[in-house]
């Protein structure tokens, strides 16, 4: 496909989002913006959260993961990924029946004022700024990735430069997303994740019909190639896809980047009760779990496919290869037809949209009710400022966006992953041990433990090869995190917390 012709898919594509928008914004409110009125079907959020959490990460760089090669030309991740994902299992049980609990009895519309009413004050902005952080990053670096195969295949052919790009891209998830919020986002993610799902269903069937898999089977030729490896108990310390260090890091990562962020709680809260919010969840998951390996079979076929006509890998400017790059450059050449270049660009601006969208507004939310205290305004006021808001974080990123595309030169999963583990790792450790105890701990020393626990992860796992003989952390990380910032808060709690002038007026008193 040329240029002008995919730019005329997109804008067809985001015509029906604006329809949608229009449609679901017709009584504009707070309410809606924030948690759809609380009247949403449980299996419209749980179909649409599999688009959100996949995103275009998910359906260009995961099946590129298949194919990562170390210096010795040894395929090193194949579908290792899937460890991770069967972690994910269990930290989905967690937030459905014990986080998810909690969030409705409190009935918060912001999840980190959960931390205000079991801590301090303080507490509750902690969180909600890592929150900030972490979805700004994240949502930064998925968007990132969409932009680079736009810009790749289709602007820098019409000479538009990459900060266009992305400012385009900004501007269209900003303009369906203003007035209606989640209440918008909950409906057009449910349109996204089908043409991601339809798009994942076609393209495998074309590829393995070039493959000539019809008679071997598709599912038995990826499991005897050398891209089908699962489990890897080889190399405790050194290899960082050891099963246990990826499922126990799957668990927490789960647990931080869905039950602690404000993104996916959000459409839970906007589910009707509990029990359609843990049914969202639980079947959510399961869905996920099938979802991923498909996508890694995915890569094992790409890769297949493009051994078997010769084609050489896009390579980036340091000399590494780019496997991210590998599905769109098949599926746009038009060897498999043109009906593979139309799904595939479906596909991928719906994985990459109903995730950034959904950051957005969730960044808006965060923003609005935790730092500008917009529940406690006029309700014109309201109106304004969350306006205002949105419009600040669509700036902010564009701005993020630009700085990591000219800082980084990982992996785009490999990226997250690794941002995650010290963004989400505080908030993990504030959250359980706040739920798993019921000790106290002063103010000032809950702010130093935030700054303390990842800069000490940090220092631990760069250094781990040199003082652990070895010893890579690979996603433990985010384990590690979580729990010194836990270790941490159970010293703190030990010193005395000072009492209020009030409080000793009544100790005075009776004694």
């Amino acid at each position: 496909m040329n240029a002008l012709a995919i730019l005329g898919l997109i804008a067809g594509y985001f015509v029906i989002l604006m329809l949608i928008a229009r449609a679901t914004s017709r009584n504009e409110s707070n309410s809606n913006f924030f948690l759809a009125g609380k009247s949403a079907p449980w299996f419209l959020v749980a179909f649409g959260m599999i688009g959100a959490s996949l995103s275009g990460i998910t359906f260009i760089s995961i099946p590129g993961k298949v194919g990562i090669q170390n210096e010795a030309g040894e395929f090193v991740d194949q579908f290792s990924y899937m460890q991770m994902v069967l972690g994910y299992l269990v930290g989905y049980l967690f937030i459905a029946f014990v986080l998810m609990p909690i969030y409705y009895r409190l009935q918060v519309t912001s999840i980190y004022t959960y931390l205000e009413q079991r801590f301090h004050f303080t507490a509750y902005k902690v969180g909600a700024f890592y929150f900030l952080v972490s979805r700004t990053i994240g949502a930064s670096i998925r968007l990132l990735l969409v932009a680079n195969v736009l810009q790749e295949f289709v602007f820098k052919e019409l000479g538009v430069p990459f900060e266009v790009t992305v400012a385009l891209s900004i501007l269209l998830i900003w303009i369906y997303t203003h007035r209606g919020g989640i209440k918008t986002i909950i409906w057009t993610d449910t349109l996204q994740t089908l043409f991601m799902l339809v798009a994942l269903g076609w393209s495998m069937y074309l590829l393995s019909d070039a493959l000539g898999l019809a008679e071997r089977g598709m599912v038995t030729t990826i499991a005897e190639s050398q891209y089908g490896q699962w489990f890897f108990f080889n190399d405790a310390g050194g290899n960082p896809h050891f099963f246990w260090k990826e499922f126990l890091g799957g668990i927490f990562i789960c647990i931080g980047m869905t039950g602690m962020d404000q993104d996916m709680m959000q459409k839970n809260l906007a589910c009707k009760n509990i029990r359609q919010a843990q049914l969202n969840m639980v079947s959510f998951s399961v869905v996920l779990f099938v979802v991923n390996a498909l996508f890694l079979g995915l890569g094992a076929l790409l890769f297949m496919y493009a051994e078997q006509e010769g084609m050489e890998l896009i390579t980036s400017s340091t000399g590494k290869v780019r496997t991210d790059l590998l599905f769109p450059t098949i599926a746009l050449r038009g060897d498999l037809g043109i009906g593979l270049s139309i799904v595939f660009l479906l596909g991928l601006i719906a994985a990459a949209y109903s995730s950034a969208d959904s950051a957005l507004t969730s960044l808006t939310t965060s923003v609005c009710v935790d730092f500008r205290n917009i529940l406690k305004k006029p309700e014109q006021l309201q109106v304004k400022i969350r306006k205002q808001t949105h419009v600040i974080m669509s700036g902010v990123l564009f701005i993020v966006i630009l700085i990591l595309h000219y800082t980084l030169d990982l992996s785009a999963i490999g990226q997250l992953i690794f941002l995650a583990g010290f963004t989400y790792g505080p908030l993990i450790g504030f959250f359980l041990f706040g739920i798993f105890t019921k000790r106290k701990v002063r103010a000032e020393l809950i702010l130093a433990i935030a700054i303390v626990a990842p800069l000490l992860t940090y220092v631990l796992f760069k250094n781990s090869g040199d003082w652990f003989n070895g010893f890579n952390f690979g996603a433990l990380h985010i384990v590690l995190n979580s729990v010194i910032t836990f270790v941490l808060l159970m010293v703190a709690s030990f010193v005395p917390t000072p009492i209020k002038a009030k409080d000793q007026k009544v100790v005075d008193q009776a004694a």
